[in-house]
């Protein structure tokens, strides 16, 4: 579908010059309610400007819609190419409405340099756009690449005592592991000619370039999720970063190395996607079994919500690496299918939970200034309604029937029964995990007898606290109950990308 409105191009630059406002607007500590209304108003309208995104989409068709195409650098045959499918719409829509809640929660909390705060996420918000919209591969990096630079910053800036510890690490794993993607990227031009990302899913490679290419985009996808052994930048960027940032970082960042695989590695690399995917999978299930042994002796609140979303995302990487092993066990494009739309279904879902989580960790946290579990106690003796909400995310983190956690992680576990009965028992042992570590944080901070003073004088949600809270809470549970108006936008996609992988380039 194309529209004489430019849709995806708004949605990238207009938060973008809104952030640039923002700044202008509020340098320093000036000026600081005039930028916090002007970053509501531009994030409202960047939610607004998405919905079209969805009751304009085409579920018949899995073509590019929204489609912009002008030259950019003609010399490389580069474009500035966008357009959205069933794979990156829903990420879109994702990432407008954690940027609304981001700006909200940063309202009252953020003291210091609040303009150059809710900028930086505006800026942010539209190069997350880009990376989901972008069909050309260089305009890909560069979007992928700029995103680091605010991020960066937010953590550097109003993150923890070890923010420069943090944010170093991050910056460093995040960059270094997209240098392979570039060398690839590059690579693949010599041999075609083209850096279209549609071009480069019909380019001929042999079985060697594939894996080559392959290992250079797991490596860059690998780090972003991130997939055990290269998730340790996470924890530690989780903890020293704002509220704001955990939830950006965790709703969003972390579906690009997902969103990476389905837009890159499968469809480019089919052959190697099936001779290696032994390896995502037993990567992903380490993640799955391993990481959730670690959340389980966390002391902070933050670093126990890291490693669980640490875990969840392996089962979106071992959702997409099922595809083959059910291919050739029952030939069903429909039990393939599954395992896809459930991975996909577990971002979505993974981007609500843990945004909420990391929220509710951001309300104790101003007011008691500790995220240490020990502090807590009887929380819900003076926070009630705050209480309902966190014990309402906690159960959908443990994958509870009726919320979104269950949907993605039921569909997965689904699929690799179709594949494999001990890949399928090694996935579900994350329902006992999970359930073990957060169970145990949520009987140590929020039940039992008031825990000290501090707690006793708590006070329950604000009026904006139960507004943030109150519309996630709809969302997991809408999601939870009802996921088609989800799944029905991916149907045509995930049979494309499924026929298109099957079909060996050999």
């Amino acid at each position: 579908m194309s529209s004489d409105l430019p849709i995806l191009s708004l949605l990238i630059w207009l938060p973008i010059l809104g952030g640039a406002i923002v700044i202008a607007v509020g340098g320093g500590n000036r000026n600081a309610s005039s930028a916090r209304w002007l970053s509501l108003f531009f994030s409202v309208i960047a939610l607004w400007l998405s919905i079209p995104l969805y009751t304009q989409f085409d579920t018949t068709t899995s073509a590019m819609q929204f489609v912009e195409k002008v030259p950019w650098i003609e010399t490389f045959n580069i474009y500035y190419h966008l357009g959205v499918d069933g794979f990156s719409m829903p990420l879109i829509l994702l990432t407008t409405f954690s940027t609304l809640l981001v700006v909200l929660a940063g309202w009252e909390v953020i003291k210091e340099k609040p303009a150059q705060y809710m900028g930086a996420f505006l800026i942010m918000e539209g190069l997350m756009i880009g990376v989901f919209a972008a069909l050309d591969s260089v305009l890909f990096y560069v979007f992928w690449e700029a995103m680091l630079i605010p991020m960066f910053l937010i953590i550097g800036i109003w993150g923890g005592p070890r923010r420069i510890y943090a944010t170093v690490k991050f910056f460093l794993y995040t960059f270094l592991g997209s240098v392979f993607m570039l060398v690839a990227l590059i690579y693949m031009y010599i041999k075609g000619g083209s850096f279209a990302i549609l071009d480069l899913h019909t380019l001929p490679l042999s079985l060697t370039e594939q894996i080559l290419i392959f290992l250079a985009f797991l490596i860059a996808f690998a780090v972003k999720i991130p997939m055990w052994p290269v998730h340790t930048w996470l924890p530690d960027a989780h903890v020293e970063a704002p509220t704001g940032g955990s939830v950006i970082l965790a709703a969003i960042m972390l579906k690009m190395g997902g969103y990476g695989f389905v837009r890159f590695s499968l469809p480019i690399t089919p052959d190697a996607s099936m001779t290696l995917d032994w390896l995502v999978i037993l990567l992903s299930l380490i993640a799955i079994i391993y990481i959730g042994f670690v959340a389980l002796v966390q002391e902070d609140l933050k670093k126990l919500i890291a490693y669980s979303s640490i875990a969840h995302m392996g089962f979106v990487t071992l959702g997409f690496f099922l595809l083959f092993d059910i291919m050739e066990a029952t030939g069903q494009v429909r039990g393939a299918a599954l395992g896809i739309e459930g991975a996909m279904v577990q971002m979505v879902s993974h981007g609500f939970i843990s945004g909420a989580l990391f929220l509710c960790v951001g309300v104790l946290y101003d007011r008691m200034h500790t995220r240490r579990i020990q502090d807590y106690g009887g929380v819900a003796n003076v926070m009630p309604v705050f209480a309902a909400f966190a014990v309402l995310f906690a159960m959908a983190n443990t994958g509870l029937p009726g919320t979104s956690g269950f949907v993605g992680e039921f569909m997965v576990i689904l699929s690799a029964m179709k594949a494999n009965f001990w890949i399928a028992f090694a996935a579900a042992t994350t329902l006992i995990i999970g359930a073990g570590y957060t169970l145990w944080m949520v009987k140590r901070v929020f039940f039992g007898e008031v825990g000290n003073e501090r707690v006793a004088v708590l006070t329950d949600l604000n009026k904006r606290e139960f507004l943030i809270l109150g519309l996630l809470a709809i969302a997991v549970l809408g999601l939870g109950v009802w996921p088609d108006p989800l799944l029905e936008v991916m149907h045509a996609s995930v049979d494309n990308l499924i026929q298109h992988v099957t079909q060996s380039k050999i």
